[in-house]
């Protein structure tokens, strides 16, 4: 595709709908993969920030916020917005209508991305679609405990989507996805997130407007929705179906402050019949997300800006996710929780430096099943930040950073004090940490540098090598929707370390090709237990438009 940034139509700037791609306030800031050329990369991965977000200019083919463009569009809250979107309804391609005839004929699917259905054009049509093939092979997979060895996995996504605009006020949005996936020896597609019949994946209403000095809209419906920390929650676009949410949001975007107000129910994805998807009562999540754009300022002689976002993200749950480990090997408590998350983060550019820092408290309560036992208090909490260093004047302009987490334990000894296991009952960005998924934010230390690199305009690097611990060697190891047996027969707090690294390349207009290689490296302790060391390897052929 060629991009392009050209101006929209005046008739048309009226009508730039918040599209919200959701990426929610990143952790990573910059150490995460940025988008490759025109096109997107794949949606597991977030942006890297610009090199200076004081006055960051308006990404091609999204919405304009302002001083929230930086991050791609990411600071908005409604994710990354750049060429091709991580929620595909966030994109805006009307300033294609604003080309030359010559220049729009460049790219084929120009004529598909902008259909005037109104002849002064305030209603019009955007279609997107993706096809998008997977293999992945594991030979030990889950730290062993999968029940499979060498394991492959050949995942298919099909997933179109068109997006309906009706005036400046009005936009509607439909999705349908049809996943496949088979292999050998697999594992893991017992949850209707890799094999799911025809079904609507993302269907939205928008009402949208001026209030009150600031850009303000209510969507309704079936949608991906980030605005969170990625340490806690992601659009688990690692599988087939990524994790969608039914119910409303409403926002509202000033000059240098932004406000985002939600409450939604999980999506379904179990029924296997054609457009079967309903919604789970199982899993409820509400809150506020917030983000101030402090004043700019330079610093080492480049311009800066920071921003300071507060938050909180209400949790209710029940089932696996919730259970907490008992002493007995393997023994669980079942019961249903609430986790109330307070949080805040400071992120953004200092000269050269991405910079961010974020902390949450994790309140709330333990109801063990069937009143059981008694309900028990809820006192967690985690810590994570990012310092990266941008230097964008050597050869492959390479970001060399440290990650450092840490995401409380508790004690699976105690059966009424209060609970201090930090709890992600959604899907985690599987590049903040891990991306074999056999560890997630519970009860865990991480540090490591991360280092990117791109050799060319349409060639991405990435290097990540965590070392992982216990916080609290009183509990157990948990992987992403998974709580190992290991208990007592586990000796120390370190759990090794999971080097992992990347290459995106965007061979042609619309294609982009991933290799993902990681590595799981047991401690003794570990080891001991049961746990083994394996390989990982990940292969992503990727078209879209």
């Amino acid at each position: 595709m060629t991009c392009v940034r050209s101006p929209s139509l005046a008739k048309l700037a009226s009508s730039r709908s918040a599209r919200h791609a959701a990426f929610s306030g990143s952790v990573l800031a910059g150490a995460l993969l940025a988008p490759i050329a025109c096109a997107a990369a794949p949606a597991h991965q977030a942006p890297r920030q610009p090199a200076s977000s004081a006055s960051p200019a308006k990404n091609p083919h999204a919405a304009d916020w302002g001083v929230f463009n930086a991050g791609k569009g990411a600071a908005s809250g409604f994710g990354m917005a750049n060429g091709f979107a991580q929620a595909r309804w966030t994109e805006d391609w009307s300033d294609i209508a604003a080309l030359p005839a010559a220049r729009r004929r460049q790219d084929w699917f120009n004529r598909l991305k902008y259909i005037r259905l109104s002849d002064k054009g305030d209603v019009w049509l955007s279609i997107n679609g993706e096809e998008r093939l997977r293999y992945i092979f594991e030979n030990q997979p889950m730290m062993g405990t999968a029940g499979k060895t060498d394991a492959s996995r050949l995942l298919m996504r099909n997933q179109y989507g068109a997006d309906l605009h009706i005036g400046a006020h009005v936009r509607a949005y439909a999705e349908f996805l049809y996943g496949n996936a088979g292999g050998a020896n697999y594992y893991g597609y017992q949850t209707g997130a890799q094999r799911e019949r025809l079904d609507l994946q993302q269907g939205i209403l928008e009402i949208k407007g001026r209030l009150l000095g600031a850009t303000m809209g209510a969507i309704g419906g079936r949608q991906v929705f980030l605005d969170a920390p990625v340490s806690m929650q992601s659009a688990r676009d690692l599988t087939n179906a990524q994790q969608t949410w039914d119910g409303f949001r409403g926002y509202a975007v000033w000059r240098s402050f932004r406000l985002d107000l939600f409450d939604f129910m999980q999506t379904n994805k179990l029924p296997k019949e054609v457009f079967a998807d309903g919604t789970t009562y199982n899993a409820r999540m509400y809150g506020a997300y917030s983000s101030t754009a402090l004043p700019s300022f330079t610093f080492m002689g480049r311009k800066s800006q920071v921003f300071a976002d507060l938050f909180f993200i209400g949790y209710l749950f029940n089932g696996a996710p919730a259970a907490l480990p008992t002493t007995g090997t393997g023994g669980v408590e079942a019961g249903s929780t609430r986790r109330d998350n307070v949080g805040s983060r400071i992120w953004g550019t200092a000269g050269p430096f991405n910079v961010s820092l974020t902390g949450v408290f994790q309140g709330g309560e333990f109801r063990p099943a069937k009143n059981a036992g008694p309900t028990r208090a809820v006192r967690a909490y985690a810590v994570n930040g990012v310092v990266a260093w941008n230097a964008s004047r050597l050869a492959g302009k390479p970001s060399i950073g440290l990650q450092a987490d840490m995401f409380s334990g508790g004690s699976y000894q105690s059966r009424d004090g209060a609970v201090g296991t930090f709890a992600t009952p959604c899907f985690p960005l599987p590049y903040y940490n891990d991306v074999t998924l056999s560890l997630t934010s519970q009860n865990l230390v991480g540090v490591g540098p991360v280092i990117e690199a791109s050799p060319s305009a349409n060639l991405h690097l990435k290097l990540h090598v965590p070392f992982f611990w216990r916080q609290s060697t009183q509990d157990a190891v948990y992987g992403t929707g998974k709580t190992y047996t290991w208990r007592n027969g586990l000796s120390g707090g370190y759990i090794g370390a999971i080097p992992q690294t990347q290459l995106a390349w965007t061979f042609a207009p619309h294609w982009t090709w991933t290799h993902d290689i990681a590595g799981f490296a047991a401690s003794q302790g570990m080891r001991r237990a049961g746990a083994r060391g394996g390989v990982f390897y990940m292969q992503t052929m990727e078209f879209k438009f």
